[in-house]
């Protein structure tokens, strides 16, 4: 058994003074002991500063991260504007050149990343199924593994979401041509999952779950045959769900019901569903989401990015909604900017501060957000991933007194600090499953150096 010491470390929702973690053999919290002694806290590994638990990253495309940055001119055209849609023509310009080598160094770099942002657990929503002529690759899960390769080199917990793509749109009869790498099944997923599965038996910060890109992307009776699978096997659920206006509009054009609406009317929605952005929902919507048992994904700078719009706390919070954050195209890739974006969107809706202390019963708006973020790792993963507690998996990271965004800030507020206070703070170390991960090697950045040069090159 491993025994850290923290003089100051995130339990139960606040902070606790010598505090004593000690890590079963299977990588989760043995026990978690506020105000030990000193005789105590003998043999135990004196950590570098407080400790906070990790955060789950509850929605990634890891291979979006080749794009941050190369998409924030406008469109060609004196007039000319850009939207969601315009960005996706774009992104499908990466989507169709990626390998599965250069996925992996992209993953890698990113991974890495998301470990230094504080996030211990990510989600990968993953839909590049074939090869960039739209043919299977002769291993189905050739793209899935480069992930899982990606996701061990890092040393960062993996949900890996093998994703249903049938068809472009609510009319279509299938795919664009710019969409034949995401061609898949509920068959085929389900068979993506069965071989990660068997290839990483035994391995704790692997898991899998399914995701079903879109309403638009997929028929009702495919949704429901990997829907009926995934609840059989016990896995997670996500669905990228209301995120745009013609989106929910297309929706009720096709179906006379809302996006949400439809899903909570025609699927077994339960607490394995996860549905990403519901940006552009009612508040029964929410109220219906909430009394399923299902949480939402909220991505705010993604959502930012793309001009999806803001997505409404207040009512969800008021309906008891849970809730996770993820990263999405990683035009950012910590939480504290993430949950910074959150609150803020909702001051520059309401022309109010300390939203998310209100609506979230809390007294810090931080303190709030982040137990709920926390809280909603389960529903993303599956996994006991949600804090300093005995039975839960032991991640956690250390934070840097030294960083300029912490240094002399009362040690109540460190939190606060933390998420609203820049330059950005930084972690120090981090531990997935009670395991120190190791700085990332030169030999990661130069491979992804690489990839990026070859994807972009002419």
């Amino acid at each position: 058994m491993k025994t850290f010491f923290a003089p100051q470390a995130w339990v139960q929702g606040a902070w606790a003074q010598d505090v004593l973690l000690e890590v079963a053999a299977n990588g989760s919290w043995h026990s978690v002991q506020p105000g030990t002694t000193a005789q105590q806290q003998q043999g135990a590994t004196r950590l570098p500063g407080p400790v906070l638990p990790g955060l789950v990253n509850a929605h990634s495309h890891a291979f979006q991260r080749a794009m941050a940055g190369l998409t924030e001119r406008r469109s060609a055209g004196a007039h000319a504007s850009d939207d969601f849609w315009s960005w996706r023509d774009r992104m499908y310009s990466a989507a169709n050149r990626i390998t599965p080598e250069q996925l992996e160094a992209i993953a890698s770099q990113l991974y890495a990343e998301l470990l230094a942002g504080g996030y211990t657990e990510v989600c990968d929503f993953h839909y590049l199924h074939n090869d960039v002529s739209g043919a299977a690759y002769a291993d189905p899960a050739e793209m899935s593994l480069a992930l899982v390769r990606a996701a061990r080199r890092a040393g960062i917990g993996l949900t890996l979401l093998p994703t249903l793509y049938m068809r472009s749109g609510f009319k279509a009869a299938g795919l664009r041509e710019d969409q034949r790498r995401f061609s898949s099944t509920p068959e085929s997923v389900v068979r993506v999952v069965e071989q990660v599965r068997r290839q990483t038996q035994g391995d704790a910060r692997i898991n899998v779950g399914v995701a079903v890109h879109s309403l638009r992307a997929a028929g009702p009776a495919a949704l429901k045959e990997l829907a009926a699978a995934a609840k059989q096997a016990g896995l997670p659920v996500h669905i990228h769900i209301a995120e745009q206006t013609q989106e929910v509009e297309d929706c009720i054009a096709h179906t006379g019901q809302r996006p949400i609406e439809w899903l909570l009317n025609n699927a077994e929605v339960d607490a394995r569903w996860n549905l990403v952005h519901a940006t552009h929902a009612t508040p029964a919507e929410l109220q219906g989401v909430q009394g399923a048992g299902a949480a939402i994904v909220i991505c705010p700078a993604t959502e930012a990015n793309l001009g999806d719009g803001v997505f409404d706390l207040p009512a969800y919070a008021a309906a008891g909604g849970k809730w996770s954050i993820g990263s999405d195209s990683h035009v950012t890739r910590n939480w504290p900017e993430e949950l910074r974006l959150l609150e803020y969107s909702q001051r520059f809706t309401l022309r109010q501060r300390n939203i998310a202390a209100r609506v979230l019963g809390s007294e810090s708006s931080a303190a709030g957000l982040f137990e709920a973020a926390l809280a909603g790792g389960f529903p993303a993963t599956g996994q006991r991933q949600a804090g300093l507690a005995p039975g839960q998996r032991a991640d956690f990271v250390t934070l840097d007194l030294e960083s300029p965004a912490l240094l002399g800030v009362p040690a109540g507020h460190l939190l606060d600090a933390l998420v609203f206070s820049s330059p950005g703070a930084a972690f120090g170390e981090v531990f997935v499953a009670g395991e120190r991960i190791a700085a990332p090697s030169p030999e990661r950045a130069q491979a992804f150096a690489r990839a990026m040069r070859a994807l972009w090159a002419g």
